[in-house]
């Protein structure tokens, strides 16, 4: 019997919550087969099978948080007794020249084939390209990508289906599969459930061939319960309060989430400065982004301009994009900008980065966010992603509110919120032509790292990302 031990991801965390087993004992598995999901700290990761073999005893049970390097699986793979040394290193697997690959949390090394990039659809024709300059100078501002040693651009991410997929032509539509039998369900899914309570085997998958649905799992959360019990009540105040307390274990993303906010609270001096502007033409600009050509297959949002706005801006006050070494006693003002984005998910708030940011031009940017969301979303985030970020936008503005004070990701000087961007009445002109239009506004506030960033350089970073979003032409000065 081969004992697994729990691998060491290499990114620093020391354990992870066992969240689903996809084997059993007397199970046969091959090398790379997936044996099971854990949660760690920063995200949901499969594990593949070092052995192949025989499935010999689970050694934890679903919901357990093990430490690195906790025997959690035996598998007979008949050549003999092997120590739990021997264990935490995967055999080597066709097209190895003989050496082991190391384990860790998101796999054992490539495979023999390659993966393949899933071929691009061919855009639509678009609406006529608008005649406008400022649509041509914002997208060549930076176009770093026209030079011959610039990766090929990121592809676009699709955006991600809600409920079942359409049928192909000609075909009906799919069952939906009834409860009970084989539970088919993605990790997120899973973990949703798991937190609201709900058995997977009693709920219909209404997705292809009876996946069961994000939309499904809140709609059986959302349902009355068989016990009996007052009515619903019809309006607004239909969900009820529930009539007991709640605890919620505090683990996974959510206890390093609330490590990280105390270490910085209570380690980085925080700063926080507002602006509110008008962003009236960032609205039009994007409107216009929408229409041209090359931009058909990507998402395009205020998001996408606002974090373009902030990586020109961060040119100019490069301590905004810095850290405190408290060791050495430097300050350490990065070459690149690594953009985090804070994404809120059903695991909690994660923070994944688009690593060298700022040498991106605007439609590699737009296919670089649009493919990180998808993927924070889908509760696919590895731990090498939300590490090393050296900036971070949070966009709270996406649930409506107007502003906030956000705190700072440990080891970084800078942090952007960004509010709803409403339409509001604003003074326009000057003198006699001076007049109240109703414009796009939107509340900017940036937090900093006093050590690093003094008053002046703060004020002219929000300043000039004011001003790009005023008035985008203006990206052509920098």
């Amino acid at each position: 019997m081969k004992q697994f031990l729990l691998p060491d991801p290499g990114e620093g965390l020391v354990e992870a919550e066992i969240v689903s087993w996809h084997v059993k004992a007397g199970d046969q598995v091959k090398i790379n087969d997936i044996l099971l999901e854990v949660e760690t700290s920063k995200s949901i990761v499969e594990l593949p099978s070092p052995y192949a073999g025989t499935v010999g005893e689970l050694m934890v049970a679903e919901g357990d948080t093990v430490e690195v390097g906790t025997p959690i699986i035996s598998i007979d793979d008949g050549t003999g007794p092997a120590t739990p040394t021997e264990s935490a290193a995967a055999p080597a697997a066709e097209g190895d020249e003989g050496g082991e690959r190391v384990a860790n949390l998101v796999g054992y090394g490539p495979r023999a084939a390659q993966t393949k990039r899933r071929a691009r659809k061919p855009a639509a024709t678009p609406p006529a390209e608008p005649h406008q300059a400022v649509a041509d100078a914002f997208t060549t501002a930076h176009p770093v990508s026209h030079r011959p040693e610039e990766p090929a651009p990121l592809q676009p991410v699709p955006a991600e289906p809600v409920g079942a997929p359409l049928p192909p032509p000609g075909q009906a539509p799919a069952e939906p599969h009834p409860a009970g039998g084989a539970v088919l369900a993605k990790p997120p899914v899973r973990k949703l459930a798991k937190d609201l309570g709900l058995d997977l085997a009693t709920i219909t998958g209404t997705g292809a061939g009876g996946v069961i649905t994000r939309d499904d799992v809140e709609a059986a959360a959302q349902s009355p319960a068989p016990a009996r019990g007052p009515e619903p009540v019809e309006g607004p105040i239909a969900h009820q309060q529930p009539t007991t307390d709640t605890r919620i274990p505090i683990k996974g993303v959510r206890k390093a989430t609330a490590q990280a906010m105390v270490t910085s609270a209570f380690t980085a001096p925080h700063v926080t400065e507002w602006v509110t502007c008008d962003v009236s033409a960032t609205m039009q600009l994007v409107e216009d982004l929408k229409a041209r050509k090359e931009f058909a297959d990507v998402r395009i949002s205020p998001l996408l301009i606002i974090a373009k706005a902030a990586l020109l801006a961060l040119r100019r006050t490069r301590a905004m994009n810095a850290t405190w070494d408290e060791s050495a006693q430097e300050i350490i003002q990065h070459g690149a900008v690594n953009l985090g984005i804070a994404a809120a998910t059903p695991r909690g708030l994660v923070v994944p980065n688009i690593k060298s940011a700022d040498q991106l031009d605007l439609l590699q940017l737009a296919a670089a966010l649009g493919q990180l969301i998808t993927v924070a979303r889908d509760g696919k985030t590895q731990p090498a992603e939300m590490s090393g970020g050296t900036f971070t936008i949070t966009n709270v503005g996406v649930f409506g509110v107007d502003a906030g004070t956000p705190i700072l990701n440990p080891g970084e000087s800078g942090i952007l919120a960004v509010g709803a961007i409403n339409r509001r009445p604003w003074v326009v002109g000057s003198g006699a032509d001076e007049r109240i239009e109703p414009r796009w506004v939107t509340t900017l506030a940036v937090s900093f790292d006093h050590r690093i960033v003094d008053g002046e350089q703060g004020s002219t970073f929000l300043s000039d990302l004011a001003t790009l979003l005023n008035n985008p032409a203006t990206a052509l000065l920098y």
